[in-house]
């Protein structure tokens, strides 16, 4: 007896509903059963989840399934299922690909069996594995290559690559679909198998000049829920065919070419492309049927480059104009063809050169040379015509002349800009002349003009005030300092003389004071001088060239005499005879305190060295009397006692701050007497004011008034002396041996001629007519002492330079 069961089971997995379908099948004998159980679950499930209970749906105890030793025994497969031997339960041990298990199979299943002992019994189980959309379709390559050249019509087919899905059923690759394309999109097709498939087709003419590549993207969709995909890049790759000429880059040329060009020189370049590739790009160039045999022999066309260079003498007065056609043929099947008319115009060459011919050239000229003179004449010319014969003629634009056209191709150079030449001495003037030819071609001729020096400029001292310091006591002839001044014109207009400008100060000249020699500047004191007399002097000294007429100029000196601690100090108080002891007598009851006595010294050196200090060199008693250091005042240190001597002898020394410092000593001898004058008990206990008038310094005053009116007078005399000192008479000139007797008196009232030099800078000997005449003005009252005289000259004595011209005997 056989029955059929059909039973459905539910069961939840994860995300989604699984459903398991149960049908059982029984069979019963007797002894033996024979029953196909069937269940129906979806892959993929998770270990443990159960399948269905074999204890209910096959009738077993479930309390004797142990004892049954209940077991599983899979066919043919690995144990993907178990039974739980305590609820009876099958359940899944381990995930199931049904793709894996059974591949492309439209139905899979697995076949079980269950035992059980006491007794024997087998139950024959069958799993039915159910798919689902657990994988995208795929393609057997990334990438789908196609060539299809360009000429191919619409509509025209090409079969694609098909995608792969392992699912079955509805869950496998159900349509296609294209990326948007101008010029193509796809069918899509059933195969017997029911497979499905994509045909590309052709919407549009492909052009490769215009898209030589077309990239699509193919995406295959399957019919799941939810649907997956997967995609492909097609690639179409677009074949050219001979569809396009040469074209050249201009149609028409026309080209100039230079006469005498040499052989192979390029011409032109002629470029023809071609929008094809490969062979159907390749372009050869040739002549046309209407060009001339002797375009053909003069210019050489290149096949391969179209480069046209020249093949044969080029003469402008020969052959002007060629004309000539080029055609450029590609190397297709199918050749095609380019044209280009070219018109090549042969022009006349520069080549000769112009010349220049200096007709009249003035040098040397002097610096000093009017505006607008004529310098040079010059005259140009070019053999060529038109253009390349017009010539222009040019100097160089940094220089003080500049051309005036005076006829056709004639020039004068003249002066434009005052000339120097202390700045320029001499100008290399190149004359060049260039024609209008393309390219110009130019000659050139240079002359050197020389200028001649004339006398325009004044000898220039570095410094316009000269500070010289002269420390006092100085040697008679020291040299004090050079003075030397520039002239940057030529030979004689650059000898300079110098000398000092006369400048009287209480009488007396300052050439007495001071010489310079007339070639160098050496600038001399002709006596020593004394600070306390004379501090400074200011006088001005003259550099004069030899020029015609002569320039000159002048420099202020400034003379310092710089002091030196060589006077001692004098003591003016306390007043006393030379040698002797100064005698003070003072009461014995002088306070503390009281003024003694005051020395005052003074010193007739400068600021510096003239201060003064005081000190005690003896003292009978150091601790009776003060002496204040800056203002020589002597005062009491305590009173006076009955053990203190009636005699105190005091030794004060007065020394100035100079280096060596100098000094001067006053002894003062003091006597303290009993008696006093006025007691100073009588006087209030109020401090003593001191009286400026007192005896003492009432005496001091009168010292300094009588050393002051002594000295006033004495100055006095001096210059009243000075005054009436005879001047020397004009009449006669004084001889040799009385100028020289004068100069050994004072050597401040002469001034030494030394060498031939300063001679000649001061006189001018008339040999012929035995005369000495001066050179320029000498200072009156001035006189020369001459060691010799210059040889040559018939002179035998020397005069008085106060006359301009002086008789000498012959």
């Amino acid at each position: 007896m056989m029955n059929s069961h059909t039973r459905r089971v539910s069961r939840t997995m994860e995300s989604y509903e699984r459903y398991v379908i149960l049908a059982i099948i029984f069979s019963f004998a007797r002894y033996t059963s024979a029953s196909v159980t069937h269940y129906s679950i979806p892959e993929e499930m998770k270990e443990g989840s159960v399948v269905a209970n074999l204890a209910t749906d096959l009738t077993l105890d479930l309390k004797t399934l142990n004892q049954r030793k209940m077991r599983l025994d899979i066919i043919g497969n690995k144990k993907y299922l178990d039974v739980n031997k305590e609820t009876g339960e099958l359940y899944v041990v381990e995930k199931i690909d049904r793709e894996y298990i059974c591949n492309t199979k439209s139905s899979c299943y697995l076949k079980l069996e269950v035992i059980l002992d006491n007794p024997v019994r087998i139950f024959n189980i069958e799993v039915e594995i159910l798919d689902i959309n657990d994988n995208a379709p795929q393609f057997r390559r990334d990438a789908i290559h196609l060539d299809i050249s360009e000429a191919t019509a619409r509509g025209e087919r090409f079969s694609l690559s098909n995608a792969v899905d392992p699912d079955v059923g509805s869950n496998s690759v159900k349509t296609y679909h294209l990326s948007e394309s101008e010029f193509f999109n796809i069918e899509v097709q059933t195969g017997r198998d029911g497979s499905k498939f994509a045909d590309l087709i052709l919407k549009k003419t492909l052009d490769r000049e215009q898209q030589p590549v077309h990239n699509l993207i193919l995406t295959a969709v399957d019919g799941g829920t939810p649907a997956r995909s997967g995609t492909a890049s097609v690639i179409v790759r677009v074949l050219d065919t001979n569809d396009n000429a040469p074209t050249f880059d201009k149609e028409n040329l026309n080209v100039k070419v230079m006469e005498n060009s040499p052989i192979g020189s390029l011409v032109v370049d002629l470029n023809a492309t071609d929008l094809d590739e490969g062979s159907n790009s390749d372009i050869t160039y040739s002549y046309s049927l209407y060009t001339s045999e002797k375009t053909q022999e003069t210019f050489n066309l290149n096949p391969a480059t179209g480069e046209i260079t020249v093949k044969g003498v080029l003469n402008y007065e020969d052959f002007r104009i060629y004309d000539m056609e080029v055609i450029a043929a590609d190397k297709g099947a199918t050749s095609l063809t380019g044209q280009c008319t070219i018109k090549i115009l042969v022009e006349d060459m520069n080549d000769n050169h112009p010349e220049i011919s200096i007709k009249s050239f003035q040098s040397p000229v002097t610096e000093n040379i009017e505006l607008d003179t004529v310098i040079a004449v010059v005259s140009v010319s070019d053999k060529d015509s038109g253009d390349n014969g017009i010539v222009d003629l040019r100097v160089p634009g940094n220089m003080p002349f500049k051309l005036r056209e005076s006829s056709d191709n004639y020039y004068e150079l003249v002066v434009s800009e005052p000339l120097d030449r202390e700045k320029v001495p001499e100008y290399d003037i190149t004359f060049t002349v260039t024609d209008r030819g393309s390219p110009p071609l130019s000659d050139n001729e240079t002359m050197t003009l020389e200028l001649l020096d004339v006398n325009d400029n004044v000898p220039q001292f570095p410094q316009s005030f000269y500070t010289i310091r002269v420390m006092e006591n100085n040697a008679p002839g020291a040299l004090l300092s050079s003075l030397t001044a520039f002239d940057p014109d030529l030979h004689e207009n650059q000898y300079l003389v110098y000398f000092i400008i006369e400048k009287e100060i209480a009488n007396t000249s300052m050439s007495m004071l001071f010489s310079i020699n007339p070639e160098n500047g050496n600038l001399y004191a002709l006596k020593t001088f004394d600070y306390e007399i004379e501090k400074e002097f200011l006088f001005h000294i003259e550099a004069r060239d030899s020029g015609s007429p002569p320039l000159s100029s002048n420099v202020t000196v400034h003379i310092i005499i710089v002091d030196q601690n060589d006077n001692a100090p004098v003591i003016v108080s306390p007043w006393r005879a030379h040698g002797s002891v100064v005698e003070e007598k003072i009461p014995r009851s002088t306070d503390k305190g009281s003024l003694i006595a005051k020395v005052i010294a003074l010193d007739t050196d400068s600021v510096h060295n003239s201060r003064i200090t005081y000190q005690f060199l003896q003292v009978t008693d150091a601790t009776l009397f003060s002496l204040d250091q800056y203002n020589g005042e002597i005062r009491t240190m305590r009173m006076f006692s009955y053990r203190d001597p009636r005699h105190q002898r005091l030794v004060v020394v007065a020394k100035d701050n100079g280096e060596p410092a100098l000094s001067a000593t006053v002894t003062i001898k003091l006597t303290t007497m009993e008696t006093a004058v006025k007691a100073y008990s009588d006087m209030t206990e109020e401090p003593l004011e001191y009286d400026i008038f007192s005896d003492i310094n009432l005496y001091l005053v009168i010292g300094l008034g009588s050393v002051s009116f002594l000295l006033l007078i004495t100055i006095l005399v001096t210059i009243v002396i000075k005054c009436q000192k005879p001047k020397p008479s004009k009449a006669a000139p004084p001889s040799r041996n009385s100028v020289i007797s004068e100069r050994n008196s004072t050597i401040a009232d002469s001034t030494l001629v030394s060498n031939d030099a300063y001679w000649y800078s001061l006189f001018l000997a008339e040999t012929r007519k035995g005369k000495l005449v001066v050179r320029q003005p000498l200072p009156k009252g001035s006189r020369y002492i001459v060691s010799s005289i210059p040889r040559g000259t018939g002179l035998t004595d020397t005069s008085d330079s106060a006359a301009s011209t002086l008789q000498y005997p012959k």
